[in-house]
């Protein structure tokens, strides 16, 4: 079985659901999730995601993010995929949402409505090596300064929402 995506339409209402390989081709509105974790010290966890991946392979990203099933919250979701992806475990709190079209390499499409979570830990990861292939904590001054200077080097979805995530997070931090 293929793995589905949820495809809403712009208020997050459920459509139905799609292979997320063809969603993602066809550029498809469906559900997503971002976790970003950051520790004690305002540090934010980023994953470089495996070269393998079907898109964005080797880039800089957030923490974790997926889709989540049919059915399934979207906050245990997050749980699930931060545990899958990055062996951790975590409290998390929703702290918005948005929507986003990408156009990436091969033909892939993004176009999600992406549910953010925040969550605060200082434990280290035990990546999913399949998914994750670095991981590091980095100042959110040191990544503002870095994304401008290397744009290539980081998600599209992470560029997009960073401004957001910078002004949200001082409400947990």
């Amino acid at each position: 079985m293929t793995e589905q995506v949820i495809l809403v339409d712009i208020e997050d209402n459920v459509l139905g659901t799609m292979d997320k390989m063809d969603a993602h081709v066809h550029g498809k509105l469906h559900r997503a999730f971002s976790v970003f974790i950051f520790n004690k010290a305002g540090e934010l966890l980023l994953q470089q995601r495996a070269i393998d991946k079907y898109h964005s392979g080797g880039k800089w990203t957030n923490t974790c993010c997926s889709h989540p099933r049919l059915g399934e919250e979207t906050v245990d979701a997050a749980h699930r995929r931060l545990k899958e992806e990055m062996g951790m475990e975590c409290d998390l709190q929703y702290a918005f949402n948005f929507t986003y079209k990408a156009q990436l390499l091969g033909g892939i499409a993004e176009n999600e409505y992406d549910h953010v979570y925040f969550g605060v830990s200082d434990d280290l990861p035990i990546p999913d090596p399949l998914e994750v292939s670095a991981f590091k904590y980095i100042s959110m001054e040191a990544l503002s300064r870095d994304m401008q200077e290397n744009q290539d080097e980081y998600t599209e979805w992470l560029k997009i929402c960073f401004e957001r995530v910078q002004h949200s997070i001082k409400r947990l931090l």
